[in-house]
């Protein structure tokens, strides 16, 4: 059976020594890592396809990896559980779930209902990632208690998740550091102040009236009484239907970084993306540090809504990007094998005859996010002294979340009587990192009469200035004075290359002219953060420009990794005098060729699946709002059961809005599903005690 692990990665440590633990699938015994999820050690094991629906026997995969949704369930030791939150143990004996499972015979002796333990605390946060760790590092330096509930195994959110370089500020985000470092940093500090409780796979399930909040903890279900509540809990995934959205292979980029960045495990060969977004471009990114093939990004927009930097850095290594493009259908027999898009008009219409179609194993879908807010709908709704930070306020970048947090933190501790001042800056810089990129303004003048300096390609202005303070002679600076302006270089340079190392982006490289006097060769420094053997010492290698264009050749003269900076590689390149200015990155492939399509691919709705853990199509949800004329999803939800599988409407509530939308009807006029507590499912074994 194929393994899918990853040998080794440019940024992340791989322990190929990790002692093995078996387990059984259908039968069969296979590997996997003590307390990995049994997703995960599926996939590493080649295995994308759990089980078949019991309604059409759909092949079922996995999609989010974050159990929101239920597309990877299995029974586990007779139990059925979501396979991507369930670690994996010793023997366990894993099964396929095809159809409804029977009823076991269970002759464990009845339990009793137990008692439910209650604890108090001045500050209850909800959510360990970067907002709600920053809060809980505010409060506790004024001695607050706090208990903060996360439902992973480790502290930090979705920054366990980035190993790319985080935009922003030094001083007051990070910046420059990557996102699995700062999760560490900032959870460390936490953990030094003992007035913080810190309760780890301990989901928060529901909010009540009489003011206090359920949680499972340690698989006994308890309450907390807090007086006040801040809710951090992040965001979800977006998605969008078409013909085929619901293979096993078509997945959300967060699944898609959970697999590859904290479990080392390379889920695909050939991939294509939906969504140009700063989420979508890191992906791609990402997947070629694992050896990925990114065969393409399609964006349904004229102009990628990512920072242009990421954009950027992922063309120059000869990624695809179609721009006005679309994903109109993914085929393939119970798994991904072929995606095809096509251009679309202003109207987002498909242009028949347009369409491209391309082999892949994996669609990602990466389309934008909401916020996780059940748990804040009903907190209002019941009079909580309740504060949002991060993306449970506002989507944004973790740059922002983690100011976000801080702020939080200043007004509950406002609202408990301390003399507090929230800084200007923080709130300048929190809208800043909340804003859109700016436009693309092209680049400074280079230097003249200079042999050496580095060529700054920020072109667009984006919140981030780490270069301007590491440079030793302050030679970078930023005319426009605050951190959305383009820096420029105009002053001394001695070649020390830390302006290289520490941009987010990548879009810094050092020319060196002292390297041929007779000027006919320069050397060029560039950024590297792919995987070993891709380049060596000695390689003729393809050159790109800022935006991917060919530029030439150059020969590969050094490979050098700074002790301060020592996860990113500097490439030494030998290229044509000439060709230095314009030198910024390595072509390692060659854009993508689509096959024609000859035939029709226009979708019916019938063929679109809404609800995925219903099976509810398109079709049916607009025949029951045409025939009844309901305005409310609750209604839908009543009549064709959308919204009352195990994902409890996460997946499925937006599309099933957006429908109402197609067909004329304002969003303002539609009830939206009543959401209530349990938010998530609850073994009954968490509420029981001793035996009968």
């Amino acid at each position: 059976m194929k393994q899918a692990r990853l040998r080794s990665h440019p940024i992340l440590p791989v322990d190929d020594d990790t002692p093995k633990i078996f387990f059984y699938f259908n039968g069969k015994k296979l590997s996997a890592k003590p307390g990995e999820m049994i997703s995960s050690a599926l996939f590493a094991n080649g295995i994308h396809i759990f089980g078949r629906h019991q309604k059409d026997n759909a092949a079922q995969g996995m999609f989010c990896a974050n159990g929101q949704c239920s597309q990877c369930l299995v029974i586990a030791d007779l139990i059925p559980v979501k396979a991507c939150i369930t670690p994996v143990s010793e023997g366990m004996q894993v099964f396929s779930l095809d159809g409804l499972p029977p009823i076991p015979q269970d002759d464990t002796p009845l339990k009793k209902m137990g008692t439910v333990s209650e604890f108090s605390t001045e500050v209850l946060i909800v959510g360990g990632g970067p907002a709600g760790l920053s809060a809980a590092l505010e409060l506790a330096k004024k001695n607050i208690s706090c208990i903060i509930c996360d439902d992973k195994k480790d502290l930090g959110g979705k920054l366990g998740l980035q190993t790319h370089n985080f935009f922003g500020s030094i001083k007051e985000c990070y910046a420059g550091s990557r996102g699995i470092d700062i999760g560490n940093l900032l959870s460390a500090k936490l953990k030094k102040y003992p007035c913080v409780s810190i309760w780890t796979n301990s989901p928060v399930v529901g909010v009540f009236s009489d003011k206090k909040v359920g949680v499972v903890r340690n698989n006994r279900y308890v309450v907390i009484k807090a007086e006040r509540i801040i809710i951090a809990t992040g965001a979800r995934e977006k998605t969008v239907s078409f013909p085929g959205c619901d293979l096993p292979g078509v997945y959300g980029a967060g699944a898609f970084q959970t697999l590859v960045n904290r479990d080392c495990i390379k889920p695909t060969d050939k991939l294509f993306i939906l969504g140009c977004g700063n989420v979508g471009l890191i992906c791609a990114y990402h997947a070629l540090q694992a050896g990925i093939d990114v065969v393409g990004l399609a964006e349904a927009m004229p102009v990628c809504g990512g920072y242009k930097v990421h954009l950027d850095k992922i063309k120059r290594l000869g990624v695809s990007v179609f721009t006005s493009h679309t994903v109109v259908r993914a085929e393939g027999v119970d798994h991904v094998q072929q995606v095809i898009i096509a251009q679309i008009d202003k109207d987002f219409r498909p242009i028949d005859g347009s369409e491209k179609a391309f082999d892949v194993d994996t669609l990602l879908i990466a389309v934008g996010l909401s916020p996780v807010d059940e748990f804040v709908k009903q907190a209002k709704s019941f009079g909580f002294p309740l504060y949002t930070a991060g993306d449970a306020d506002c989507i944004s970048e973790a740059s922002a979340a983690m100011i976000s947090g801080k702020i939080v933190a200043k007004e509950v501790l406002k609202d408990k009587g301390f003399a507090v001042k929230i800084p200007k800056k923080w709130l300048e810089m929190v809208e800043v990192f909340r804003s859109p990129p700016g436009p693309v303004k092209g680049l400074y003048p280079l230097p003249k009469k200079r042999l050496v300096y580095p060529v700054i390609r920020c072109d667009q202005e984006i919140p981030c200035n780490p270069c301007i303070d590491v440079c030793r002679f302050n030679s970078i600076v930023i005319p426009e004075k605050n951190i959305m302006g383009r820096p420029r270089f105009e002053g001394e340079c001695v070649g020390c290359l830390r302006c290289v190392a520490i941009c987010p982006g990548c879009a810094i490289t050092l020319v060196d002219k002292r390297y041929d006097t007779s000027k006919k060769n320069a050397l060029v420094i560039v950024p590297w953060e792919m995987p070993e053997g891709v380049i060596s010492v000695g390689d003729i290698v393809t050159t790109t420009g800022l935006d991917g264009e060919v530029i030439g050749t150059g020969k590969v003269r050094g490979l050098k990794q700074l002790k301060w900076q020592n996860k990113r590689t500097h490439v030494s390149l030998e290229v044509a005098y000439d060709q230095a200015d314009l030198v910024a990155g390595i072509q390692i492939k060659k854009p993508a060729i689509a096959q024609r399509v000859s035939r029709s691919v226009k979708s019916s709705d019938d063929e679109i699946i809404i609800c995925r853990c219903e099976r509810v199509t398109k079709r049916e949800i607009i025949d029951y709002i045409k025939k009844t004329g309901t305005r409310d999803v609750n209604a839908v939800k009543a009549a064709l059961r959308v919204g009352m599988g195990p994902c409890g409407g996460k997946t499925c509530t937006t599309l099933i809005i957006s429908i109402f939308k197609e067909l004329g009807i304002t969003i303002d006029s539609v009830t939206p599903p009543v959401e209530r507590p349990f938010n998530q499912e609850i073994s009954m074994d968490a509420f029981l005690e001793e035996e009968l």
